[in-house]
């Protein structure tokens, strides 16, 4: 049996499961590369799997990177918009014989994990005025 390719696995689920477009998927095996490499830095030691928080956060930090303050909106534009969605993308590519998972491995490791407007807007948005030493004007002489 002939094991099926990553971009014969895309056509057939973007077909099936409309909700995400093609280039989501890519997104995501990329962020997963980028996740294991990540890992195996801090760990010093290949890694056999990613449980779904931990791509999660390998995810944003992609996508941060990838993207910038764009993020939110690239994802938004590709129909990602929750932590679900990906995880619903992990099940589809698992289904496809693409990703492998383990028996522990289920849809509710990808439940609100993060909210995406503050995992990819709050970095980008202004410190608020710190309450400590404040520079201020100097008041005016009275003349």
């Amino acid at each position: 049996m002939q094991k099926i390719g990553f971009t014969e696995a895309l056509d057939s689920i973007v077909a099936s499961d409309p909700r995400y477009q093609r280039d989501a998927y890519i997104f995501l095996r990329d962020a997963l590369d980028f996740t294991t490499k990540q890992q195996k830095k801090l760990k010093g030691a290949s890694i056999k799997h990613v449980a779904g928080p931990e791509l999660l956060e390998g995810v944003r930090q992609y996508a941060l990177r990838e993207f910038g303050p764009m993020a939110l909106s690239v994802l938004s534009h590709w129909g990602v918009n929750c932590c679900e969605d990906i995880g619903r993308m992990v099940f589809n590519l698992i289904g496809a014989g693409i990703f492998g998972k383990t028996d522990e491995d289920s849809m509710d490791d990808f439940k609100t994990v993060y909210d995406f407007r503050d995992a990819f807007v709050k970095p980008f948005q202004p410190e608020p005025p710190s309450t400590g030493k404040e520079l201020s004007l100097p008041a005016p002489k009275a003349g």
